[in-house]
This record gives structure tokens, C-alpha cells and sequence, in this order.
């Protein structure tokens, strides 16, 4: 594995058999994941469930060790090796220094890790945008990968990769333009930023 490579779980039967699924569906990974050894991913358009079984699935068909925070009491007993095996690390809510700070702490253990973070927060028409997942890339010096699901093209795309350049806005409205010609499962439930720039390209 080389330094800039991204950080991979799994094997050969693993990935053809996220890839046969992917197939079954009528779904497909259309460009290859950034070779990073540590970043931020976010995806989107998020309206449905299926949003997480398609991410996935794509996810194993890369063969990719990603990871997400999850409160931490979810992890006694038996389902917190289970939520391990998956990818997902606690976080302590009741502890001093918040979500963003316990993530940027996790960065600065490890030599790859990426984080899956939903900028969204819900699937039902979020009225803005979580900027947790930029203070986190600022914060650690690392990339933020923009993924996205297109349920009319069946495709995952990950058609850009933004280094945060302290200028929030500015690369918030570049990587929400990536979003903006997406066709999600319910456009009903679309994200009050993404829905305002498809209806400004529809007006235009």
C-alpha cells in the first residue's frame, strides 16, 4: 500500500460481490475515489433510505475502509463490535470539545482514516447545511471528497475534491454545484440549498 493510497478493507469476493449488486440494481461507480490517505467524504442528495445501502455498497465495491462518529452509548454490549467491524467510532457527546473536535482528534491518530460525515443531517428537506464537515477538513488539514448518488443515471460520482481554504462560503457554493443537476429518489425532499440552485437552473 503507498503513503497516498486510500485506506482499503475487505478482498476480492467482498468487492465482486458489492459490484454484482451494484449491477442487479442497475447501479454503477462511474469514477474512481481520490488516491488520499485521509479525508473528509460527504454525499448527497440525501431523501432516502436507499441513499446509504447504495453508498455501501459502492463503498465495498472500492474496497474502501471509511468510518463514521456515533454516539457512544450506542456501543455497549454485543452491537458495539458490531458497529466497530462497520466502521463506526464513538463519540462522546457529554465530553468537553464537541463532535468536530473529537473527529479532528481521530484524524490526528491515525496515518489513513477517512470519515463519512451528512451534511444534510435528515433526509426530509433539511433547511441548510451541517458545516461540521468543513470545520472537521480545516481543522485536520485534510481534503473533502464531494460523493454523490444520481437515481436517474444509477450512478455514484465523485466529481470533485476540495481542500478548505478558510473561505467557507465560497467553497460551500462550489461543492453544492456539484449537487445541483443530481437527480435524487424523492426531489420532493431535497436540501433548501439544493433545491434553490435546480430551481434557479430551471428559471434560467
Amino acid at each position: 500500500m503507498t503513503s497516498d493510497s486510500y485506506p482499503r478493507r475487505g478482498n476480492g469476493f467482498s468487492r465482486s460481490l458489492a459490484s454484482g449488486f451494484l449491477k442487479l440494481i442497475g447501479w454503477k461507480v462511474v469514477s474512481p475515489l481520490p488516491e488520499v490517505p485521509k479525508a473528509v467524504i460527504i454525499g448527497g442528495p440525501h431523501t432516502s433510505n436507499w441513499d446509504g445501502i447504495v453508498t455501501l455498497a459502492a463503498m465495498m465495491q472500492l474496497g474502501l475502509d471509511a468510518h463514521v462518529m456515533i454516539k457512544d452509548s450506542a456501543f455497549k454490549g454485543p452491537l458495539g463490535s458490531l458497529l466497530r467491524w462497520m466502521g463506526a467510532m464513538p463519540i462522546d457527546r457529554a465530553k468537553s470539545g464537541g463532535v468536530v473536535e473529537q473527529t479532528v482528534a481521530q484524524f490526528n491518530e491515525h496515518q489513513q482514516l477517512f470519515m463519512i460525515v451528512a451534511p444534510e443531517g435528515t433526509r426530509s428537506g433539511a433547511s441548510q447545511w451541517k458545516t461540521g464537515f468543513y470545520r472537521i477538513a480545516e481543522q485536520a488539514g485534510v481534503p473533502i471528497i464531494v460523493a454523490s448518488a444520481d437515481y436517474r443515471k444509477k450512478e455514484i460520482d465523485f466529481p470533485l475534491v476540495v481542500q478548505p481554504s478558510g473561505d467557507l462560503d465560497t467553497d460551500l457554493a462550489t461543492i453544492l454545484q456539484c449537487y445541483a443537476s443530481v437527480h435524487p429518489r424523492h426531489p420532493e425532499k431535497l436540501s433548501a440549498p439544493i433545491k434553490a440552485l435546480r430551481d434557479k437552473g430551471t428559471s434560467e
